[in-house]
């Protein structure tokens, strides 16, 4: 059943250039999709695939900020499949969501796109169980990381990027799991403050790229020893990627 009216929230993202939709129980997108569209390169004209899009965050926050984008979106759950559709529509961005599995990838996603972004669901299968059974199939590995990436490779075609946000005590596995076909990998690794271990990275990854791997600076996240209560206290570079939809390729070269 598609979300009702009431269960939702009316979420301003990049600074209140793109609003979204979100349940008021189950998965609602934080920090992790809005870095991840920040660090895919695509281009006007190129096609975009998001796997588990969600509510659509991560694809229109990419499709703010780039114009004349190919977007496609797959989702299991259809109550989230349908508010990424309904989230498209309000932004007046072009977004084909299609339902279902990435293990039973629906025919007309069978192809290679010039990018594939993910979020993809990384916590162990084992351990407490979110009450709501949204954001549990959105957040736990169901599918195991390993399938999901193998999947999402296979969608990225000849000198396409796959571009990937994981919890920084993934990242051996998402490397392991891209195989011998991506290269030229970057890795950003994205510290809540200055002198703290990395939470959060971002991989990029290009079919067939050969140049070395780059392991890049950490993105500091925040200013200041600690939380200053219900303030952002972003640093003035994520203030420009979360309130201005500022990207991160720069970062890349």
């Amino acid at each position: 059943m598609p979300f009702a009216p009431e269960d939702l929230t009316d979420d301003a993202f990049l600074g209140g250039r793109l609003h979204l939709w979100q349940p008021r129980r189950g998965y609602r997108a934080a920090t992790d999709p809005v870095l991840l569209a920040a660090c895919c390169n695509a281009k006007p004209g190129q096609s975009v695939l998001d796997l588990g899009c969600g509510a659509g965050a991560a694809a229109l926050c990419l499709g703010t900020r780039v114009e004349r984008l190919d977007l496609s979106g797959l989702e299991v759950q259809p109550a989230y499949a349908d508010l990424a559709q309904r989230n498209a529509s309000r932004a007046g961005i072009a977004f084909e969501v299609v339902e279902g599995s990435i293990l039973d990838m629906p025919h007309r996603l069978r192809h290679g796109f010039d990018h594939v972004i993910t979020n993809p669901p990384y916590y162990p299968p084992v351990g407490t169980i979110a009450n709501d059974p949204g954001r549990n199939i959105a957040l736990r590995e169901e599918i195991s990381l390993a399938d999901w990436i193998a999947a999402a490779t296979r969608r990225v075609g000849p000198g396409g990027w796959l571009t990937l946000v994981l919890r920084a005590d993934r990242l051996g596995d998402g490397l392991a799991a891209m195989g011998p076909g991506m290269g030229s990998t970057a890795i950003i690794p994205f510290a809540p403050r200055e002198g703290r271990a990395a939470g959060r990275v971002v991989i990029r990854a290009r079919k067939g790229g050969r140049a070395a791997l780059q392991l890049l600076a950490p993105f500091i996240l925040h200013t200041g020893p600690e939380h200053p209560g219900d303030r952002d206290n972003h640093s003035p570079q994520a203030e420009q990627v979360f309130r201005h939809g500022e990207g991160l390729n720069h970062l890349f070269t």
